[in-house]
């Protein structure tokens, strides 16, 4: 006897094949038989007139703590992803040493906005290798999770106070050993950043950024030993130097393994830069190496406030500013000649062009306001505000921020919403450059959206646009990131194959309307939205979503290099 039955839907295998009628037979885990079937079942699933597809995939998260409080790990379980990547950016919370753990969920705090109540009181901090924090977690998971080892945790723990500085020998020879470790624990691999938004909690650069070409390239050569292993990094914001696009690519040659970057960011205005962007994995390929850029399912929507100020901090003379105490912070905002130096800071001419809308006030929308005295700025624009008011638009900012306790929610207009600029972004999905899944979801939890990745690409990509037909797209989200990542058997609906599987309405699916959620340890909230027209989530074999509801079971796993992962050999290795 099965212990389901998909009966009556359309299957869509995720190898971008034209879809089928047929059924879907699931016993102990795993998919047994697809086509016309008889057989009896423990549990029946009526698909007719609804798409199977496999579950959807997550190359980029940052669910290292939420996994505590949440380890449904919402809201991506319900928008249909069963298997997600963690540790990104450098910014795994392990391995871990008791001095460490302050500075990591303070690092955490800013650079990825989660809350530092909920990191305080929701995460016990109570690990130190690598495996003894993936044991914690084992059979707790709703979805299956891997996470890479973080450059920034690993400088923390071996080099303390220092990792501000370039490291020894001794302090690169102690990493090394330490990373190795790790990936023989079950990290997925290696992660890192250089990128000048990353800034801890005292407002500083996040330990990675001190490191050398040298030092990056030396943990990446780590890899090389342990199978089903994959690096990630985050270059820079805007174009690519020569150096940095040969330094990506030596790391891949030293970790012989591929290397996906964050975050391509595909709009008219910025087609320069992305096209040039693009050139890495050209630059790469012709060494022998292999770089994908992940890139959003949507437009990018940022919002921005003065209580984190991520996004802020990295305009010249704001970081100093926002590492301030909260009521000294609020003075400093309310000063004259202070925001007199903030607003050049924030038109510096070396600013790179992809942060300037971040800046530009005057075209900010008001998009949620905390007080009776500022709730009637709430949806508007602050060009808008400040000709009725006859003040400068970085007043009326400064204003409405202050009055607002610095909690006010803007919207700096980035652009990328027209009709050019989403079929660049068709284009950039085909693109074999490319990966789509630049979530982010577990961070960032007052700015973006873009966690609900899957739905947004299915409804937006497809439904509304017709950017892609639904087999590439599920293609696209499916088998494509489980074959870079190397995950072993999944990612496709095929026999013998586990059964990560979603049924969904392809002419209802979509993400509903954002709103603030207050659900997170010491009652922080996040922005959340439902999904719409997700029927049913399995995974494993076991239905974890039914009709929007978790049935409360955990059949995830947390996945282990080599064990659930197989190295894909980059061009040179072939």
């Amino acid at each position: 006897m099965l212990d389901y039955l998909i009966k009556g839907g359309t299957i869509i295998d995720g190898t971008g094949a034209p879809r089928t009628s047929g059924d879907l037979g699931i016993k102990d885990g795993r998919i047994v038989a697809i086509g016309k079937l008889d057989e009896e079942a423990r549990e029946v699933i009526d698909a007719t007139g609804k798409i199977v597809s496999p579950g959807f995939v997550d190359v980029h998260t940052h669910y290292d703590a939420q996994v505590f409080w949440d380890p449904d790990i919402s809201p991506s379980s319900y928008h249909g992803v069963t298997s997600v990547f963690a540790g990104n950016c450098g910014f795994s919370v392990a391995p871990l040493v008791p001095e460490a753990g302050d500075y990591l969920m303070r690092l955490l705090a800013k650079v990825e906005g989660m809350p530092l109540q909920s990191l305080q009181t929701g995460v016990p901090w109570d690990w130190d290798s690598f495996g003894s924090y993936l044991d914690k977690l084992e059979g707790k998971m709703a979805i299956n999770i891997g996470f890479l080892v973080g450059h920034s945790a690993l400088r923390r723990v071996v080099m303390g106070e220092d990792s501000d500085k370039p490291a020894t020998p001794e302090q690169l020879g102690a990493m090394k050993s330490l990373l190795k470790k790790s990936l023989s624990e079950g990290g997925m691999g290696f992660s890192s950043s250089q990128s000048p938004t990353h800034n801890d909690g005292d407002g500083e650069p996040v330990p990675s950024r001190a490191a050398t070409p040298e030092e990056l390239i030396e943990l990446s050569a780590c890899l090389r030993d342990y199978p089903g292993t994959l690096l990630e990094f985050i270059p820079s914001v805007g174009p690519f130097s020569e150096e940095r696009k040969q330094l990506m690519t030596d790391m891949s040659l030293a970790a012989q393994r591929s290397l996906n970057w964050n975050v391509l960011i595909v709009t008219r205005g910025t087609k320069e830069i992305f096209e040039e962007q693009l050139t890495a994995s050209d630059y790469a390929a012709e060494r022998g190496a292999e770089i994908k850029a992940l890139t959003f399912a949507q437009p990018v929507s940022l919002r921005i406030n003065l209580w984190s100020g991520f996004g802020l901090d990295s305009f010249p003379g704001w970081a100093a500013v926002l590492s301030l105490p909260m009521e000294e912070r609020k003075q400093a905002f309310a000063d004259p000649a202070v925001r007199e130096k903030l607003v050049a800071g924030a038109n510096h001419p070396d600013i790179p062009v992809a942060l300037k809308a971040t800046g530009n006030f005057k075209r900010m929308l008001v998009e949620e306001t905390f007080t009776d005295a500022t709730a009637k700025y709430q949806g508007q624009v602050i060009g808008d505000i400040a000709q009725e008011e006859g003040k400068e638009p970085s007043d009326v900012f400064f204003d409405i921020a202050v009055a607002d306790d610095l909690k006010t929610t803007f919207l700096p207009n980035l652009g990328g919403d027209d009709d050019e600029s989403w079929a660049l972004r068709g284009q950039a999905w085909k693109d074999p450059r490319t990966l789509v899944g630049a979530s982010d979801a577990g961070a960032h939890l007052d700015m973006i959206d873009t966690f609900a990745f899957s739905t947004t690409l299915l409804s937006l990509g497809v439904r509304d646009r017709g950017l892609l037909t639904l087999e590439e797209a599920i293609n696209e989200i499916t088998d494509r990131p489980a074959r870079f990542l190397g995950l072993k058997e999944r990612g496709q609906l095929r026999e013998g194959w586990y059964a990560d599987v979603v049924v969904f309405d392809e002419n209802t699916v979509g993400k509903g309307p954002i709103h603030t959620r207050y659900d997170l340890p010491a009652d922080a909230g996040r922005l959340y939205c439902e999904a719409e027209g997700i029927e049913n989530v399995l995974v494993n074999g076991q239905e974890i979503v039914r009709n929007n509801q978790l049935t409360g079971a955990k059949p995830g796993i947390v996945m282990r290099s080599g064990r659930d992962t197989e190295t894909v050999p980059i061009p040179a290795c072939r």
